[in-house]
């Protein structure tokens, strides 16, 4: 079982990890360059990933 602390601590986590995907896939859409473009989608993809590792803890 997770402390209030802990269960704080992942709840921001999670919230950063949101916000990183938005913006990598924000990033995205505005990139001319499809190398670039592909960069950011993979980086969203992984945040995506973080996200639901962390959201599997809570469970």
């Amino acid at each position: 079982m997770l402390t209030t602390k802990e269960l704080s601590s992942l709840e921001d986590q999670l919230k950063q990890e949101q916000l990183m995907v938005k913006k990598c896939k924000l990033y995205s859409q505005g990139c001319a360059d499809p190398q670039l473009k592909q960069k950011w989608e993979q980086i969203a993809a992984r945040h995506q990933d973080h996200y639901t590792r962390l959201l599997n803890q809570i469970k």
